[in-house]
């Protein structure tokens, strides 16, 4: 007997195809947006990434390094908000003044791009400079002779200046190593400030910002230098030379560098495949706030 014919099968709607579901895309463009104003916010009110891109902070500061600046240790103002979208004022909420040492961002008088200068003098504070050094209040800032540095030369060549160790401030300076690598070899002063922060400075000089009158900073100002102490455009430059003109509104400093996450030398390029071997191994996670001498401990 034949067996029976299979008896035809139910479809199985479990099985089916469920629709596909609609991408909500004004929800995922608000998404973004909120993402995008929470990064804004961190950069403007904590924290954010800062470039170096020339030597006036030298030693301490080399062209290709990468830093973190705080934005909250001086209250906020107008220069805190990331782009500088703001219109200058002299505002500050929650405002403090500055310490002897600390290294800060300042927006110049008629700029909108960001400078990195060392906090000298406070207000109400009387200074000078003689022979490049500091007269504060009177007083010599102490400045001991320290070993010589040896400076790679892409730490110090900037699109301003293609050919270090070729300039009035480095002449005489450039150096070859028995590995065959040029340096540059700054003379190394240690500044220490009345508070008791010490740090490295570049023994250069330039005629034209070595001497300064004796000036009082106002109140509401600080007096910023350069690191780099011939090569700098700071409060002894004047604004049509590219300097700061004098002291700068405390409303005018938009953060305080706190340490180096990484540094990148000259090979680096907009290749990320070039950024391994031009990373300075030993630059990273370094601290930029200066020490205190022993006796200020």
């Amino acid at each position: 007997m034949p067996d029976a014919a299979p008896m035809p099968r139910e479809p199985d709607d479990s099985k089916a195809a469920a629709p596909k579901a609609r991408v909500d895309w004004w929800g995922e463009f608000k998404g973004l947006g909120l993402m995008l104003l929470a990064v804004l916010a961190f950069h403007s009110l904590v924290a954010k990434p800062f470039y170096i891109p020339s030597a006036s902070m030298l030693p301490n500061l080399w062209v290709g390094d990468r830093l973190v600046v705080s934005k909250y240790p001086y209250g906020w103002s107008w220069a805190s908000p990331s782009f500088h979208v703001l219109p200058r004022s002299t505002w500050r909420i929650f405002g403090r003044t500055p310490e002897y040492g600390d290294i800060v961002i300042v927006v110049p008088r008629g700029q909108d791009v960001d400078y990195i200068k060392r906090v000298v003098a406070l207000p109400g504070d009387r200074i000078a400079i003689r022979k490049g050094a500091i007269i504060l209040n009177g007083r010599l800032v102490p400045q001991a002779v320290e070993p010589p540095l040896d400076v790679p030369l892409d730490a110090i060549r900037s699109s301003e200046d293609p050919d270090p160790c070729s300039n009035m401030v480095f002449f005489g300076m450039r150096q070859r190593l028995p590995n065959g690598a040029e340096v540059c070899e700054l003379p190394i002063l240690r500044e220490t400030m009345p508070n008791g922060a010490t740090y490295l400075i570049a023994d250069t000089h330039n005629p034209d910002n070595d001497n300064r009158p004796e000036i009082t900073v106002p109140a509401g100002e600080v007096f910023l230098m350069g690191d780099d102490r011939g090569d700098s455009a700071d409060s002894r430059v004047d604004q049509p030379e590219g300097g700061l003109g004098g002291p700068v509104p405390i409303a005018d400093i938009g953060g305080r560098a706190e340490f180096l996450t990484f540094s990148l030398g000259g090979k680096a390029s907009w290749n990320p495949f070039t950024w391994l071997g031009a990373l300075r191994h030993d630059r990273g996670w370094t601290s930029l706030r200066p020490a205190l001498a022993p006796a200020a401990r």
